[in-house]
């Protein structure tokens, strides 16, 4: 067997193209890189690398050997992440940014206090977490639950209501609907509801809807702050909304006029997977703390 400690040097370098990224990431010298390289290169008695000044370039077969070994190296990398992560008290969940920080946030300890020993390793991203790649065990999506590879529970169904903050709502003086085409609408680019709901609950037609001031924001928690700061009326799903109006911080603004959507939020892990006794336990508590929520 070639050294394996030079392999781990040579894999990052060609992945990095660079001995000082590589070094970076292995936490060592590039010095050190360097001499694992050369130790690989006595040993298959080739050149992996050509040297130039503050510049290195793979050679062919430098090029040909990576290509050979990365799949080993990944496998190897997998099944050793997999074995470990197996055994472990740990729930790896990946969540929408929104979701996370607006709803997610204020409950999360609370699975740590009715499970004790259990690590939560909580993520937040816009990205489709992909249960193949990524290292997560259950997500939650925005979506459709129209996926047949996932096991989809919902735990909110979308939908649509205005807020603003008691001074905006004072200031702009808004009282029907008709009202907000004087104020600023903080337009979720993510969630682009604007529309529908000021043609079905305003009765404006597309010229007077584009009329209307509005500042793009693609980033749910970053429009409901803003509304918070004054800077304009938000169209948002009510339970990322809810905390803030307890807090008096906003207002819901024509309660009665609620969008409903086919869209919403899901629990979502593979079908075809045993789900180990954290990942289950960690399922059941968030259907359950979700049961607070009008669906």
């Amino acid at each position: 067997m070639p050294p394996l400690k030079a392999l781990h040097a040579f894999d990052a370098a060609i992945r990095l193209n660079s001995f000082s990224l590589a070094a970076e990431e292995l936490n060592v010298t590039p010095g050190a890189v360097g001499q694992q390289i050369r130790k690989l290169e006595d040993w298959l008695g080739v050149t992996l690398f050509t040297r130039h000044v503050r510049k290195i370039e793979p050679t062919a077969d430098g090029l040909a050997y990576a290509a050979r070994i990365a799949p080993a190296l990944a496998q190897i990398a997998d099944a050793s992440r997999v074995l470990r992560h197996q055994h472990a008290h740990s729930v790896r969940v990946m969540l929408p940014p929104s979701f996370a920080a607006k709803w997610f946030s204020r409950r999360m300890s609370r699975f740590l206090i009715a499970h004790p020993g259990m690590e939560l390793q909580v993520g937040a991203s816009s990205e489709v977490a992909d249960f193949g790649r990524d290292a997560v065990d259950i997500a939650v999506r925005y979506f459709y639950g129209d996926d047949d590879s996932l096991e989809c529970t919902l735990l909110h169904r979308g939908q649509a209501a205005l807020y603003c903050s008691p001074h905006y709502r004072d200031e702009i003086g808004i009282h029907t609907p008709a009202d907000l085409t004087r104020a600023t609408l903080l337009n979720d680019t993510l969630h682009a509801w604007w529309p529908e709901w000021l043609a079905k609950f305003a009765n404006m037609d597309k010229a007077a809807i584009s009329a209307i001031r509005k500042i793009d924001v693609d980033l749910t928690s970053v429009a409901i702050e803003s509304a918070i700061h004054g800077q304009g009326v938000v169209l948002a799903v009510p339970m990322l909304a809810q905390e803030d109006v307890e807090e008096g911080k906003l207002v819901p603004l024509f309660p009665e006029f609620v969008l409903t959507l086919s869209s919403g939020y899901f629990l979502v892990h593979p079908k075809n997977g045993e789900l180990r006794g954290p990942v289950k336990m960690f399922r059941d508590w968030l259907i359950n703390e979700a049961r607070d929520i009008a669906i």
